[in-house]
């Protein structure tokens, strides 16, 4: 078994990390999951959470607001629609997020009316926004 994985971390903004990593825990949308060399080919959605890493250079943890994830058995590759280093995060970028979030749910009430599905999962991100906000007490 290897010991490290190749991980890497892109948002439409930038690149943010390309590491060798021993894991990653990923919020993933059925709920928070981990990853590790050679485990089985897998795709997920993100929903809004801390991604974290550890490898041999040390831990890191990363925002995401969504996105996807593919993990391989060498790797682990993330394509975050928005993403920023934790220590980097400030109230502003949180709230810029949780308007975004607030925005679509509106949207959604009115392109869907009778269609809950869409609704709820708005509904749900814009929840996320406002416990990650308080998870990571900004």
């Amino acid at each position: 078994m290897a010991e490290t994985m190749q991980f890497d971390l892109v948002s439409p903004e930038r690149s943010l990390a390309s590491l060798k990593v021993r894991e990653a825990q990923i919020p993933g949308a059925d709920g928070y999951m981990t990853a590790m060399p050679d485990h089985a080919p897998v795709i997920t959605t993100l929903r809004p959470g801390i991604l974290k890493v550890d490898g041999p250079s040390g831990a890191a943890e990363y925002l995401v607001s969504g996105g996807f994830a593919q993990i391989n058995p060498d790797g682990v590759s993330v394509l975050a629609e928005k993403a920023l280093p934790l220590g980097e995060v400030t109230r502003a970028h949180l709230d810029e997020m949780i308007e975004a979030a607030r925005a679509a749910h509106e949207k959604a009430r009115e392109t869907f009316k009778n269609e809950p599905g869409p609704v709820d999962d708005a509904a749900k991100l814009l929840a996320d926004m406002i416990a990650l906000g308080d998870h990571i007490r900004i």
